[in-house]
């Protein structure tokens, strides 16, 4: 894949994530009528979260890609994203379970669709991806038969091993330590 296909890609990621986070609650809360309530709500919330967090990384890639930098700025934030959304996924799993338990219907079991849909993101970006947009990604799957280890994770890991090898080095360029 070419440096501009590349930023193009990058470019359409961040703003389509960010914009499904407002067509989706316009989709489902007002045309559809779903039910806005607590349980809805949160689901959703928790989702759009994770869609933020997907649009504000594309975002961090693509000035990476731009600007030739070896590692997109702000890891640090994801690194504890990884784990707060950890810990927010299955806290919000337990209260809405709950909550769906004692009022089974559309009050409660959208929002843990929602929920469902916000793990399969955290997966998505932080683990596996699980999406497949182009043509290269299709081909690659079907080849491979096996799902890629996600950008961000990537990332995560490739830039966290760089910066170690430059501490545990000191003195060695980064050319020769990465």
């Amino acid at each position: 894949m070419t440096r501009r296909s590349m930023l193009r890609l990058t470019r359409t990621a961040a703003v389509l994530e960010a914009f499904n986070v407002c067509w989706l609650a316009l989709l489902v809360f007002v045309v559809a009528g779903l039910p806005a309530s607590i349980a809805n709500l949160v689901g959703y919330a928790v989702l759009g979260g994770l869609l933020f967090e997907g649009a504000a990384y594309w975002t961090l890639k693509h000035r990476q890609l731009r600007s030739g930098a070896r590692c997109p700025n702000g890891l640090v934030a994801f690194r504890v994203l990884r784990r707060v959304n950890e810990v927010v996924l299955a806290s919000v799993l337990v209260v809405l379970a709950i909550v769906a338990a004692r009022r089974p219907g559309l009050e409660t079991w959208p929002g843990l669709a929602f929920l469902a849909f916000a793990g399969l993101e955290y997966i998505n970006y932080f683990h596996v991806q699980l999406s497949h947009q182009s043509r290269a990604d299709l081909r690659r799957l079907l080849r491979t038969r096996r799902l890629r280890t996600a950008h961000l994770a990537t990332d995560l890991v490739r830039c966290r091993d760089r910066k170690r090898a430059a501490r545990a080095a000191p003195g060695v360029s980064e050319a020769s330590a990465g």
